[in-house]
């Protein structure tokens, strides 16, 4: 593979539990815009005209490489992250692609990491950012330029950066620049002055400040920017000479500031975005001088907007940029721009949000207007003003002015607005006083002037309120000028001229020295504009009583019903301070409930002003409120008493006036409960949310069921979705299943009933509206799916209506539309799958298994949930569909057997399948299942018609197989409650028979279905009590164990006690029952070895005849007998069962006139089992009691034989045309099992392999006789005789003499080729009996008796010649010298040879044996315990007439 077409990338491994999800190391906004632009690309291929997309995606290719440059500052790339995803947000909105959810960084949301509300809220944020910027984009606005307005437009916070680059003016005197905002149709500055002193040599005063002139008027918000125009000023005041024309410096009056001239830019579209800026970019501020220097701010301005004149060259230059954010944010992401040398110019007044934490205490005034007599003088004086501020003992307090000058003899302007910062605990003892001068231009004259008046203002009243916004007259003293220094003289008197003063005013001029020596001024005024900008001062006397309640407790029912009273604007700027006061009365009061209504409805009040169109941008601060600074967490059970009052009284249907205000609150109300819930989650409690459910949401429910769900009110309201924000909106996705756990586990029936019934309401609402919440639903759904099952499904606490509600919201889950992948783009497909995986499946199967729990409830759902279901099953879903298309023959017999019919299913599915096939349902597919799901239906019927017939029957017999082809059929469709139900039955069929063995087998299936787990079982029996799989895994293990037991089946006991005993060794560790389980272990030991256990004999059985039902009609069983039970006995048994039978008498299948009559033939007969020894005991040394078990046990084939001929028949040698019919029986399962038969198909064998069967089985019979009789002197010598002699002897007929006529003849191997390996294995069978028939005949002459010697010297001559005639055609065998002291062959050696001996073609055939061919103990073996097969030549030297000692000297070998 060319290795350019490859590239390395780095990846991340993040662990979800056992799984590691590898993901790209790249920039996930770049891999954002990979999958975007390949989404696109597919469409664009079928929309190649649409030139917008391709413009899009072109800009998309070209940022992509800018951000793999990785070279962009942090600015920079900031930016070009807004412009990317804005840019794909607007493709995928054109294209009407999924909207992705974001931050306000742009990066999208994670919904692992978000509540489910938070997404939808931000999920409705970006579709209004895209509809606007699609607005914008039909409005023919730039392209480029609309993302950042939009950006603009959707923040609620917005500021302007201006950097001073240069300021040319011919003015020869230092000056100041105060730059603001302002606002030419309200004539009023929005932003505070940002002062910038300059030198008369053409450079900032501060040569330090040279490049570094730079301002952020911030805290505007979309208010100001809906301003028609806004325009950056710039005041310039010249400081020096009172005339530029007085050019004697000497003896001119110096530092005087006058009016110079103004400098005015409309920046409307800048500070709006809609025209990009660069801060690069320097715009130029032409310089208009001041025509007269009386002129007002507003004439000036209208003068200058209005001329066209040319300023000469003489301006301002200055850069500009409007960011979006306040100052935190704007420093973090312009770190280039605005960093702590900045200065920051705030707004008059508040930001239009006022976070909680964001303290202020600043007064703005304004120089509005003065008046001052002339008295006997033809032209005005020049008056100049002094401001100071001083507390109540005249001290001038030093304080901060935005305009950096001192405030101690500070002169002002007319209409010269700055502002005055006062420490919050200095303000009621603070008072500005003004003092007026007149100025002259000649320095001599100047220092003669003495202040001639003065006029003051208080910050605060007495009522402690502060003072109000809005034009100030105040009064004007004269009298000496040192007495207007002392506060004694004038402190108490009025100082805001008013109608109602009129009189004091002339008091006071009649009596002055009364009052320290000052008199009114009645021609002299001056006026000022005050703007209170406040979070701790308040101009409101209520609002200050609810603020200040400790100060007078008396009036705090008073201030509390006044609250409403107050304009909301004033309430929403102490939002904290006011919820701190409401809170704090609560907590005070724990003990009496005095208030809690009064303050429950003052909360009311405020969380609706919230709530108002008006103050909706106030929504941030009370959330930002409830996560940081809201710490009255017990406050909680204050409020859910005063709601659930509101709510009872509601719910009997009793007038109650603030139901409405309080259902609009819900949500709010629910978000200051939360965080004690939160809290409860790092505790160790569960009391306080069972308060919560008890008292709470039970009210909810009854008063939402009282006043009907269609309701206006709840219909608008939607309480239920607040309480739905209660449960998953606040809590992380990680948290919400605990959540659903912690409040359904820890509250009774009743209380759990009525918050499903308020959930599931919930979801089936909101579920087709917000597609994000999927898997938070999933969760829930599951979680209270297991507490149903847990709370709500036996028959003394089962709830229809839960029940019926569930498995609605399921299928209104499974069937929305944003669940139906096949509908979605291959890229949006596999991005589902990837994280989230079909949850169609998921809940599904969840609504099958529910489904099968249902038990004898299910009647009550239909034909109800026939039509969901077959919505269900439409989805074109083959793993759904599969699962859950049974559940409709359920249905069918359930109502068949509560009705003995189902016409209301059959109605109810014609009806829906026509309306959804109509609707559009359904596909080819779907008609192939459905065809399915009839065959299965049928196939069904079958059975129970086959089970209904003969449960009335006597037969024990043919009930248990109908049971077992029933729970087969229930097993082969994943139905495990029926199939586990008809596994009982069939247990208690067999205990009826005493078959214990096979009840152990039943029950054992029930068990594997089990795990060691704590996990709670399914209640599928009416006895089950509930447990965990481990306690009844155990239970019936116990159970199985005692079957076993009786039935005499210890191996398989043994099998379970081993596995019982890990259990209690390494995972619960109960050494106790270990003890006993491993003393029961060794009892069934010492059973396999000691007590015996006669072996079964296997009958095959035939039914043949229309007349059997369908279950047995025309099918062959292997029947496993009784002990000592004989087969006439067993046939007698067999013919009652059927007494119109007619018993065949023949062996082989029966031809189909019988098959298909009409009447019922039975046949029967014996079979051999056919030995399958298990590899873990295969080439070992295994005693016969172990062996022997599995002669006629766990065996599955079966045989039987009987001679036929075929071809030309020899009349000299019948065995040339004699063939021999073996039938091999396989059954389905080995015997023994859950029947005591099983059903069986036979398989024939030839001529030529049954005699190397026989052959070897005649070798085996020699070996194991020889080996008994060694064993055993006192077994009589007939049975031996007869085998020795039916071989050697001709005339018996038994030996291999006919076998050599019948194959091994020129004629048989032509005509056989393929039997040439066969016939070669023949022989060397022949060859191998010789010495096993020559040990056995030594061994007959040493005990036979004086009467049998002539019959065994008989015997001895006919060997003789065999051997001879035998060695000579087939080779000599000869057997190894097994003395242990002279034998060096190996033990493998030994038993390659007994295999060649016995074995058929080679197939491994194990002989018991005792001793271990590895040991080579010098130890006395007792020969009772084992069998031999060979005696070694030193037993045949020793005494016999010494049986201990000889036994003492034998030595034992067994060969496999």
């Amino acid at each position: 593979f060319p290795a350019s077409f490859i590239v390395l990338k780095e990846v991340t491994i993040e662990k979800r539990g056992d799984e590691e999800i590898i993901t790209s190391a790249e920039m996930p906004l770049v891999k954002e815009v990979t999958t975007t632009l390949r989404e696109w690309g597919s469409i664009w291929k079928q929309l190649y005209v649409v030139r917008r997309l391709d413009r899009l995606m072109w800009d998309l290719m070209e940022w992509r490489s800018q951000l793999l440059s990785g070279t962009l500052p942090s600015d920079e790339f900031k930016e070009l992250k807004q412009k990317v995803t804005s840019k794909i947000d607007y493709g995928n909105k054109i294209l009407e692609l999924d909207v992705v959810v974001r931050d306000a960084d742009g990066n999208i949301l994670d919904p692992e990491r978000a509540s489910v509300i938070s997404l939808f809220r931000a999920h409705e944020d970006a579709t209004a950012k895209i509809t606007e910027r699609i607005k914008e984009e039909q409005s023919n606005v730039q392209l480029d330029h609309s993302g950042v307005s939009a950006r603009i437009q959707s923040s609620p916070t917005h500021s302007l950066y201006v950097f001073v680059r240069n300021f040319v003016c011919r003015i020869g005197e230092d000056s100041e620049l105060f730059m603001s905002l302002y606002d030419p149709i309200k004539q009023t500055n929005i932003s505070e002055n940002y002062l910038v002193r300059w030198g008369d040599k053409g450079l900032p005063k501060d040569i330090e400040m040279l490049n570094s002139l730079k301002v952020v008027f911030t805290d505007l918000g979309n208010k100001d920017l809906g301003r028609e125009k806004i325009y950056l000023i710039c005041q310039i005041v010249r400081v020096g000479r009172m005339d530029l024309k007085d050019t004697n410096h000497k003896k001119c009056t110096m530092g005087l500031r006058r009016p110079f001239g103004v400098a005015v830019m409309d920046i409307s579209d800048i500070i709006k975005g809609k025209t990009e800026c660069d801060e690069e970019k320097q715009y130029f501020i032409p310089f208009h001088p001041v025509i007269a220097e009386n002129d007002f701010l507003q004439s000036l301005l209208n003068k200058v907007t209005t001329s066209r004149g040319d300023s000469g060259g003489q301006g301002l230059w200055v850069t500009m940029k409007a960011l979006v954010g306040d100052i935190v944010q704007i420093r973090k992401e312009y770190p280039h721009l605005v960093d702590r040398s900045t200065v920051v110019a705030r707004k008059l007044g508040f930001p239009e949000i006022i976070m909680p934490g964001d303290i202020r205490n600043d007064i703005y005034l304004t120089l509005h207007s003065g008046d001052f007599d002339k008295y006997n003088k033809t032209t005005q004086k020049n008056v100049e003003v002094i401001m100071l501020v001083c507390d109540e003992e005249g001290k001038v307090v030093p304080v901060s002015v935005t305009t950096d000058r001192e405030v101690k003899g500070q002169p002002v302007l007319i209409a010269e607005g700055f502002s005055v910062a006062i420490p919050l605990e200095e303000m009621p003892r603070i008072h500005l006083r003004f003092m007026f001068r007149h100025r002259s231009s000649q320095e001599s004259k100047d220092k003669s002037e003495r202040n001639f008046a003065m006029a003051f203002v208080r910050l605060m009243k007495e009522d402690g309120t502060v003072l109000r916004d809005g034009i100030h007259e105040l009064t004007v003293f004269k009298g000496d000028s040192k007495r207007m220094e002392e506060v004694s003289s004038y402190l108490s008197l009025p100082s805001e001229r008013s109608h109602s003063d009129s009189h004091k005013a002339a008091t006071l001029m009649r009596s002055s020295s009364s009052v320290g020596g000052l008199s009114v001024s009645s021609r002299d005024t001056l006026t000022i504009a005050t703007l209170v900008c406040s979070t701790k001062l308040t101009q409101n006397v209520g609002l200050l009583g609810l603020l200040k309640w400790r100060t007078r407790p008396e009036m705090l029912k008073q201030n509390l019903q006044e609250l409403k009273l107050i304009d909301g604007e004033e309430v929403v700027k102490f939002l904290q301070d006011t919820l701190d006061a409401l809170f704090n009365i609560m907590m005070e009061h724990s003990q009496t409930d005095d208030y809690d209504i009064l303050v429950f409805d003052a909360l009311i009040y405020i969380i609706g002003l919230i709530a108002d169109r008006k103050f909706q941008h106030f929504n941030t601060v009370l959330e930002a409120y409830i996560k940081q600074h809201f710490s009255a967490t017990l406050a909680y059970k204050k409020l859910m008493s005063v709601l659930k009052t509101y709510l009872d009284v509601s719910s009997r249907g009793e007038a109650c006036e603030p139901i409405l205000r309080t259902l609009k609150a819900l949500e709010y109300i629910f978000k200051f409960i939360v965080p004690f819930c939160l809290f409860l989650f790092q505790g160790d409690t569960f009391q306080h949310i069972q308060d919560i459910v008890s008292s709470l949401l039970r009210t909810i429910n009854r008063t939402v069921i009282t006043m009907g769900r269609e309701h206006a009110l709840i219909v608008s309201l939607k309480p239920l979705d607040h309480l739905f924000s209660l449960s998953f909106s606040s809590f992380k996705v990680k948290h919400r299943y605990y959540y659903c756990s912690y409040l359904v586990n820890n509250a009774n029936k009743c209380q759990t009933r009525n918050i499903y019934c308020i959930k599931i309401h919930t979801f089936i609402d909101v579920i087709l509206n917000i597609s994000i919440t999927n898997k938070v639903f999933l969760q829930a759904i599951n979680t209270y799916a297991d507490t149903m099952n847990h709370k709500f499904l036996d028959n003394n606490s089962f709830e229809v209506q839960l029940w019926n509600n569930y498995f609605h919201l399921a299928v209104a889950f499974i069937t929305q539309e944003s669940l139906q992948l096949q509908h979605f783009s291959p890229t949006k497909r596999s991005k589902i799958l990837a994280k989230y995986g079909d949850m169609r499946r998921l809940i599904g199967f969840a609504i099958r298994d529910m489904w099968y729990k249902l038990g004898k409830n299910k009647i009550c759902f239909i034909p109800g949930m026939v039509g969901p279901i077959l919505e269900m099953t439409l989805i074109p879903e083959e793993e759904l569909r599969r699962a859950t298309i049974p559940i409709f023959f359920d249905m069918m017999q359930c109502e068949h057997n509560h009705s003995g019919h189902f016409r209301k299913f059959e109605n109810e599915i014609i009806l829906k399948l026509d309306h959804e096939v109509e609707g559009g349902g359904g596909d080819e597919r779907y008609m192939d299942m459905r065809a399915h799901f009839v065959t299965l239906v049928t196939g069904l019927l079958e059975r129970l018609l086959d089970y209904r017939t003969v449960m009335s029957d006597d037969s024990r017999n043919n009930r248990m197989s109908c049971t077992v082809n029933l729970l087969n059929f229930y097993k082969d469709i994943n139905r495990e409650g029926m199939y586990i139900r008809y596994l009982y039955k069939l247990r208690d069929l067999h205990l009826d028979g005493e078959n214990y063995t096979e009840a152990a087998y039943t029950l054992l299936l029930h068990s594997k279905l089990l795990k060691w787990s704590e996990e709670q079982c399914t209640l599928q029996l009416d006895f089950q009590t509930p447990q965990s799989q481990r306690q009844l895994k155990e239970s019936l293990y116990d159970t199985i164990i005692s079957y076993f037991d009786k039935g005499k089946m210890w191996e398989e006991a043994i099998t379970l006690c081993k596995e019982l005993a890990d259990q209690f060794e390494m995972e619960v560790f109960d050494y106790e029952l270990l003890g006993q389980k491993l003393n029961q272990q060794a009892k069934f030991y010492e059973s396999i070895m000691k007590i015996l256990r006669p072996k079964p004999d296997y009958f095959a059985v035939g039914y043949y005849g229309c007349g059997f039902p369908q279950f047995l009609r025309n099918k062959v069983f292997i029947h496993r007998g009784k002990e000592y039970e004989r087969r006439e006995d067993f046939q007698s048994q067999l013919m009652s069962q059927f007494p119109s039978a007619v018993r065949l008498n023949i062996t082989t299948m029966p031809g189909d006139d019988i098959k298909n009559s009409n009447m019922q033939y039975i046949q029967c007969f014996t079979v051999q089992p056919v030995l399958e020894i298990p590899p873990r005991l295969r080439n070992k040394p295994v005693p016969d009691q172990i062996i022997n078990f599995y002669k006629s046990n766990y065996v599955q084939r079966f045989q039987y034989s009987r001679p036929v001929r075929r071809g030309k028949v020899d009349p000299d040698n019948e065995f040339a045309s004699m063939w021999i019919e073996r039938t091999t029986f396989i059954t389905a399962y080995k015997l023994p099992g859950i029947l005591r038969w099983f059903e069986a198909t036979n398989v024939f064998m030839i001529p030529l392999e049954n005699a190397i069967e026989t052959m070897g089985q005649t070798n085996e019979k020699i070996l194991t006789m020889i080996n008994q009789y060694q064993c055993d002197d006192a077994l009589p010598i007939n049975p031996l005789s007869m085998l020795l002699n039916g071989i050697v002897d001709p005339a018996v007929m038994g030996g291999f003499a006919k076998y050599e006529k019948a194959f091994f003849t020129e004629e048989y191997m032509h005509e056989h080729h393929e039997d040439r390996d066969k016939l070669m294995r023949l022989k060397d069978l022949i060859a191998w009996q010789i010495p096993l028939l020559g040990r056995g005949i030594s061994l007959h002459g040493k005990r036979v008796t004086d009467d049998l010697r002539p019959f065994h010297e008989r015997m001895e001559e006919c060997f003789k010649q065999l051997k001879k005639k035998v060695e000579k055609e087939y080779g000599v065998r000869e057997l190894p010298d097994t003395d242990e002291r002279r034998s060096t062959r190996p033990r493998s050696m030994l038993r390659s040879v007994r295999q060649s001996i016995c074995s058929l073609a080679g197939s491994e055939c194990g002989t018991p044996t005792k001793t271990h061919p590895e040991r080579r103990s010098k130890k006395k073996k007792k020969s009772g315990r084992g069998s031999m097969i060979f005696i070694s030549e030193e037993k045949e030297r020793c005494n016999t007439l010494d049986k201990r000692v000889r036994q003492r000297r034998c030595r034992i070998y067994i060969y496999k």
